[in-house]
């Protein structure tokens, strides 16, 4: 199990560094971190303290990230605290006072756009002229002719391509969330759901049906408003787990999504939404059974 560790709790030894904010670990991520056995992050996301007006929404929290990285196989997630105090820190205080005195770095990994330090100073240039270490500088890596970022995948995710978003990132898109008191309407409808308000600060697919799974159990998921029923509840994410009826409220519950199905519409009768739900289960179920589980 990956160890989490606050810096300031972090013991001096020998270490293989994987430098990143890494939100979303998508392939390009991946390359850095091949062969770390520590990956070096940031919490919270460095624009969040920077420039708060232009954060992005994060498409990982940081529950899921750890788990990711320990299905890598990095054996310790060193966290700093990015604060104000710490943008004061010069290129040159952190490679000597973190990497080196407090880290025991002996190999460093960044990608070629990594910028660290007071004013982002630092380069991995900086990094490689230090003779204590040795650093690996891993390109941008491409899928269909273009760059990954975390950028990227934001829009692929928004626009409710999980399918490209999951070449990107080399695992389907996840969410995770409690389960909370919806207005019951799936299960008078005969789909009981486990509805999750989708938490501000993180992207979400953009409204329609998905097919999914929700802690490894195939499930069709809405998201969107619901507009055949004047609910007035803003936007929700709504989990029918198939074939299952389980109490879930109160849980935490984790979706990877598979393959968008159509998008969110209003329909002219519940029986023509009732119709139309049975057809999304069974395209769920015909996509899930052909797709390795995450």
């Amino acid at each position: 199990m990956i160890k989490v560790t606050p810096l300031s709790e972090a013991e001096f030894r020998p270490r293989k560094i994987a430098i990143g904010t890494f939100d979303g670990v998508h392939v390009g991520h991946r390359a850095v971190i091949k062969g770390a056995d520590t990956v070096l992050t940031f919490e919270p996301h460095p624009l969040e303290v920077l420039h708060p007006a232009a954060a992005p929404k994060l498409l990982m929290p940081f529950d899921v990230k750890r788990d990711v990285l320990d299905g890598l196989g990095i054996e310790e997630m060193i966290v700093i605290e990015f604060d104000e105090s710490f943008t004061k820190i010069t290129a040159e205080q952190f490679i000597e006072e973190i990497l080196i005195a407090r880290l025991g770095a002996e190999e460093v990994s960044v990608g070629d756009n990594f910028r660290f330090g007071q004013q982002a100073r630092g380069t991995p240039e900086m990094l490689g002229s230090r003779p204590e270490f040795k650093t690996r500088v891993e390109p941008l890596v491409e899928v269909e002719g273009e760059a990954v970022s975390s950028t990227r995948i934001r829009a692929l995710v928004a626009a409710g391509d999980v399918e490209m978003a999951r070449r990107c990132l080399g695992v389907p898109f996840m969410i995770e969330g409690e389960v909370v008191t919806g207005d019951q309407r799936g299960r008078e409808l005969g789909f009981p759901t486990a509805n999750i308000v989708p938490d501000d600060r993180l992207a979400i697919p953009g409204h329609g049906v998905y097919a999914a799974f929700a802690d490894g159990l195939p499930a069709a998921v809405n998201i969107g408003v619901r507009p055949t029923f004047d609910t007035g509840r803003g936007v929700l994410i709504e989990t029918y787990i198939l074939d299952e009826d389980v109490d879930l409220y109160g849980r935490i519950l984790r979706v990877a999504f598979v393959e968008r199905l159509r998008g969110e519409k209003r329909f002219d009768s519940v029986d023509d939404l009732i119709e139309a739900m049975k057809q999304d289960v069974e395209k769920t179920r015909a996509v899930c059974a052909s797709f390795h589980r995450p």
